[in-house]
């Protein structure tokens, strides 16, 4: 049912994105579907349920509590724990089969001092200096595959500018991805077996194609959009956005020229105008910075920019300029209408952010709506 507002989601788009984001990958390479932040907004088990229809059976989230919900869901195949869990809640990495990341040396000595046999990727730190064992400590890390309660089965590292394709940022990346082969080979030369080997993420695969590894960390791109609509990247590919969000007009109002608009009297009508409460808000992950002509909506297939202060429920927008704009008419705030469109790389960057921001911030409250044939 599509009452106040809701994000259309497209598992047509959902299902070619991963289609030929696969065809990037080398041929003994897997999607590992990101789908922290339910999916980045989009819906965690509805998302993951169609792409475990599709063939894809590796998952990674950030939390514990996204992974125990995932294999209520009946999601099948590893589900990569990409952050910190606490001690406490180690019993659920074992009751519901998830797979741990080890942050650093300590951390996966206290998973084997839990006494329960813990699948655990190990993480590298070779340079971003967030999670991740140093590079450069390759005893301890091979320290951890002689931990008798750690059953390694991946070992990754994370690429803090993959997405900048300046001189300095592909420096930086050429020199995270050797520090992480030499560790790998280091491990090897020990005569270690290595486990699953992951480095890309969606801004890996798409300017480090030439990769060899047997995960890729697909997430913001796997969703149809890249974070900004300036990256450039070395391969492109035809992306299709899967999200879409909508609301209803709740009412419109006749309003004088001088008259205000919202909190804080932000908004003074220059002329005799008309104006549409919308039923979205900050609360359900509409920026508040795009308040007060900052941003706009598309309703009849028209440009309507938001006037006043963004409220917690609602805003409210100009439509002057358009015919006919009543009650439970919809409103676009991200997607297409008519002949117009509203990227969420557009509003990300109206707002000053990124779309990886914008997306998973939608709210709860937002029905999702699924889309497809």
């Amino acid at each position: 049912m599509k009452s106040r507002a809701w994000a259309e989601i497209n598992l047509n788009h959902l299902r070619h994105n991963a289609k030929v984001l696969k065809k990037l990958l080398p041929p003994k390479c897997e999607v590992m579907a990101v789908v922290k932040a339910n999916a980045y907004g989009h819906g965690d088990a509805v998302v993951a349920k169609e792409l475990n229809r599709i063939g894809i059976s590796a998952f990674a989230v950030a939390a514990i509590r996204e992974g125990v919900h995932l294999r209520r869901q009946g999601i099948t195949g590893e589900i990569l724990i990409l952050g910190y869990t606490s001690p406490e809640e180690f019993a659920d990495l074992v009751r519901y089969d998830l797979t741990q990341t080890v942050v650093d040396c300590e951390y996966g000595k206290l998973l084997d001092q839990y006494g329960r046999k813990i699948k655990v990727h190990v993480k590298i730190d070779t340079g971003m200096h967030r999670l991740g064992e140093d590079y450069q400590n390759v005893r301890g890390i091979a320290g951890m595959f002689a931990c008798k309660n750690l059953s390694v089965e991946g070992i990754f590292t994370h690429l803090g500018m993959a997405d900048d394709s300046s001189p300095a940022g592909m420096n930086f990346s050429r020199f995270q991805i050797d520090n992480f082969y030499s560790v790998l080979a280091q491990l090897r030369d020990w005569g270690y077996d290595l486990p699953n080997v992951h480095i890309q993420s969606s801004y890996g695969v798409l300017n480090f194609p030439e990769l060899q590894c047997d995960y890729a960390r697909i997430g913001i791109a796997l969703y149809g959009v890249l974070s900004t609509a300036e990256d450039q990247t070395k391969l492109s590919v035809d992306l299709r956005p899967v999200l879409s969000l909508k609301a209803r007009v709740a009412l419109t109002k006749e309003i004088g020229a001088g008259e205000t608009v919202g909190y804080g009297c932000r908004f003074t009508a220059p002329y005799d105008m008309t104006i549409a409460v919308v039923s979205i808000g900050y609360a359900d992950g509409f920026p508040r910075c795009l308040s007060c002509g900052g941003g706009y909506v598309l309703v009849k297939g028209k440009k309507a920019p938001v006037i006043g202060r963004i409220c917690m429920d609602q805003l409210m927008i100009d439509c002057s300029g358009i015919p006919d704009v009543r009650q439970n008419d919809i409103v676009t705030l991200i997607g297409e209408d008519g002949t117009e469109r509203i990227t969420a790389e557009q509003v990300a960057k109206q707002a000053g952010t990124i779309t990886n921001e914008l997306c998973s911030r939608l709210g709860n409250r937002l029905e999702r709506v699924y889309v497809s044939d």
